[in-house]
């Protein structure tokens, strides 16, 4: 662990709270900053980027003056934030969210943050602190008073280059926040050639470079204020902002109406249904790419320089995603990913990627952003991901695997889908014999992982049960002669029989948290003596003290990395299944009650968890950890019940 003790301190991770509009999810710090937040997708430059950096950075704060959090939470079923903050004088709650686009709209022009305060008793002075900082923090905007509707109704709109702000609300104090001219109904005019000579006073005539923003604002008990910040294009016209009842109303329904359809097990019920809503709401709306987390370079260690951007589409997050929500009954869900499948790898099978942008971008070009000081002085920031260029050989079988689910629950697939996964099978003949970076993506030199040729085994054997099971069409003699190829293989070079253990590669006796993942693939049984052997020696070189699985030996310097890393959620949370599913059941749900403390009071995780510390780490939330959760939680129920962990879930 990095323990400089001159290191930052950043916001705990665990202090956050996620919100989300199926385009983008900002996340809220207990004390009411909103410190991250991407308009109007999930990997779109930030205009909050406190998250990464100081409060210099872009942040939007809505707190009580010389208050307290005494409690927060989200409405029952939704992400729908509710805050209350107590005082010496009196009791506000604040509400935060964002609005779904209404029905039909995938493609909004504006995008909208609600900011709402109420005062339940007595008396509270309310703090509002905005501070706009576009492209990362790289552009501090123009900003100027305009006439929203031409009836004395004034917001505020800051601007520069392609993104626009307009903030609707309670007026700031007269020397803040002075009159100017109406902007116009089309695009504003050019700014001034150069800033007023006092950077964050605004200028009475023109607007001026606006480089803090806020005010104070008192309530009494009964009285309520809103704020909405509503993105669009700067080159539009003013937008409507989004009447702030109205869209609490359409967040509230849209949410509930959605969880309605889940189906849970009674045990940990509240904490599994979160899980699903959080794979939900990285979930964009409009195309169906599932973002792996929200955030960018949230370190997995601390002070390190192991930090990664995750608002891309992973096929194999979203595979194992998919493979979730069908289990618990969301198959539409499962259907719009499948045609998001279609669209972001159709074309030439031999360039199919590992990961896609959420529209099925194929350009993600990792970069570095020197200005941002990183989460804990976590250096460097990255955007994009240089991951997008390399091999994994697992990928089609994770794909091939959730299609299956989505099979076997009845969805019946068309002429693209299958024709689609007949081309994945072709790309693996393409690559069989390829070296690749495994699951971690690491950045060392392609090996043969087990897992990876474990999961294009899988690949095959899904496209043999197609045929033999579903009637469709296929090279099935030349998909079986593979399968079995591989089985061969695996064996010979992946099994090391002294050990009785699987390996990480065919090249070394490592072991890897990985191959708790080869019983999901049917390629051995829960309980099969080499896989026992195997959870062995993960238990005994990746398992600490603290009960918590790593992902592999750093120290072992295949990754190609410096630095080390902290123990992965998902790989503790396959353990427990991996318990649960070979008669280990007592083992089971004690790890189970463990993890489920690493959960924050709002009942998400982030992708590591640091034992020493007690903190979460990694970006946050992460769909990987949350996933791992639900599986776990329905492995262990299904053990205790003796009921056949094949058979899926009833709401």
């Amino acid at each position: 662990m990095n323990d400089d003790a001159n290191r930052p301190r950043s916001t705990p991770l665990e202090d956050y709270a996620l919100l989300s509009d199926l385009h983008t999810g900002p996340l809220v710090s207990r004390d009411g900053s909103v410190d991250w937040l991407c308009f109007p997708r999930f990997d779109s430059p930030s205009v909050f980027a406190a998250l990464l950096g100081t409060p210099e950075d872009g942040r939007w704060k809505l707190s009580a003056v010389d208050g307290v959090v005494t409690s927060r939470r989200y409405l029952p079923r939704t992400f729908v934030l509710e805050t209350t903050w107590r005082t010496p004088t009196g009791t506000v709650v604040v509400t935060d969210f964002l609005p779904p686009a209404a029905a039909g709209d995938d493609h909004p022009d504006h995008a909208d943050l609600v900011r709402r305060v109420e005062c339940v008793s007595g008396t509270v002075e309310v703090e509002h602190d905005l501070r706009i900082r576009f492209d990362y923090g790289r552009a501090v905007p123009w900003t100027r008073r305009v006439d929203i509707d031409g009836n004395g109704t004034c917001g505020q709109l800051s601007i520069a280059g392609p993104d626009a702000l307009l903030l609707t609300g309670p007026m700031l104090h007269p020397e803040d926040f002075p009159r100017v001219e109406p902007l116009e109904d089309a695009a504003p005019d050019a700014a001034p050639a150069a800033a007023p000579e006092q950077p964050g006073d605004l200028d009475e005539d023109e607007g001026a470079v606006a480089d803090r923003l806020g005010g104070r604002f008192g309530l009494s008990a009964g009285e309520s204020l809103d704020w909405v910040l509503t993105w669009h294009e700067s080159h539009h016209g003013l937008p409507t902002p989004v009447d702030p009842a109205d869209a609490l109303d359409r967040a509230v329904s849209f949410w509930t109406e959605w969880s309605s359809h889940v189906g849970t097990h009674k045990r940990h019920e509240q904490a599994v249904l979160r899980s699903l809503l959080v794979l939900r709401a990285l979930t964009h709306r409009g195309t169906g790419g599932i973002v792996a987390a929200p955030t960018t370079s949230l370190p997995e260690e601390f002070g390190g320089s192991r930090n990664w951007d995750y608002r891309y589409t992973w096929l194999r997050d979203a595979a194992l995603t998919i493979e979730v929500l069908v289990a618990h009954d969301f198959t539409d869900g499962a259907l719009l990913w499948r045609n998001w499948l279609l669209r972001a790898v159709a074309g030439d099978p031999d360039q199919v990627q590992i990961m896609y942008g959420l529209a099925g971008e194929r350009r993600l070009p990792e970069s570095e952003l020197g200005h941002l000081g990183g989460y804990e002085g976590s250096a460097p920031v990255r955007i994009g991901n240089g991951a997008v260029g390399q091999f994994q050989s697992d990928v089609v079988g994770e794909v091939m695997l959730a299609l299956a689910a989505l099979r076997d629950a009845g969805v019946e697939e068309d002429r693209w889908s299958w024709g689609l996964q007949k081309n994945l099978l072709r790309f693996c003949e393409r690559n069989f014999d390829r070296a690749g970076h495994g699951i971690w993506e690491m950045r060392g030199s392609a090996a043969f992982f087990v897992h990876g040729r474990a999961m294009m085994w899988a690949a095959f054997d899904q496209g043999v049960r197609a045929v033999e099971e579903h009637g469709f069409s296929g090279p099935v003699e030349r998909w079986r002669e593979l399968r079995d190829r591989l089985c061969a293989e695996i064996l010979e070079h992946g099994f090391d029989t002294e050990l009785n253990t699987f390996t990480q590669t065919y090249d070394n006796t490592e072991v890897d948290a990985s191959l708790l993942q080869l019983p999901h693939t049917g390629f051995v049984a829960y309980d099969d003596p080499r896989m026992l052997g195997t959870v062995a020696r993960i238990e005994r070189d990746l398992r600490g003290a603290h009960g918590l699985v790593h992902r592999y030996r750093t120290a072992s310097g295949l990754d190609g990395l410096e630095g080390d890393e902290y123990p992965f959620l998902i790989c503790t949370f396959w353990l427990v299944e991996q318990y649960a599913r070979s008669g280990r059941v007592e083992d089971a749900g004690e790890l189970l009650e463990q993890l489920a403390g690493y959960a924050n009071d709002l009942g998400l995780y982030a992708e590591e968890f640091d034992p020493v510390s007690g903190r979460l780490a990694g970006n946050f939330p992460q769909a990987f950890s949350h996933l791992g959760f639900i599986r776990a939680v329905d492995a262990v129920v299904r053990a205790r019940a003796g009921v056949d962990l094949t058979d899926r879930l009833q709401t």
